[in-house]
């Protein structure tokens, strides 16, 4: 008898959300001092200090990513989740993106389709939205 997959089986009864935290990002090369974070760095330590107040272990992976591939953009995350679309957000000051980065998470894990409005993301997040991406659908037959 051959294992059943299961890998799609867990996907599909109970999909975790991803933030996805470029660990490398900085806004200037000049402004980082030696031997110094990165601001990606700072930004990733300060989301899993606060998540851990407000999401289920099931709930939320953060991610760290080596690069997101928008260097000139400042601090870079991506939300994403099985069958919803993909947000990316540039430009995140790393000591006040936190807690609205986690404010977004909230209202894309309660909706069934990922699609938050844009009137209802935090304010700091309405002039980091770079881009959202179409889910891939996976066929379940």
């Amino acid at each position: 008898m051959t294992p059943k997959n299961t890998s799609l089986t867990n996907l599909s009864s109970r999909p975790k959300h991803t933030l996805f935290v470029c660990k490398s990002c900085h806004r200037s090369s000049d402004e980082r001092q030696k031997n110094q974070p990165c601001d990606g760095t700072i930004l990733l330590d300060k989301l899993r200090t606060l998540c851990n107040d407000k999401f289920q272990l099931d709930e939320l992976e953060i991610k760290p990513v080596k690069c997101l591939w928008a260097c000139s953009q400042g601090c870079v995350a991506s939300v994403s989740s099985h069958d919803k679309p993909t947000y990316l957000f540039v430009n995140l000051p790393p000591e006040q993106s936190p807690a609205a980065l986690l404010e977004f998470m909230q209202l894309y894990i309660k909706t069934r389709r990922g699609a938050v409005a844009w009137k209802n993301f935090p304010e700091l997040l309405q002039s980091a939205i770079f881009a959202q991406i179409p889910p891939v659908i996976v066929d379940k037959n």
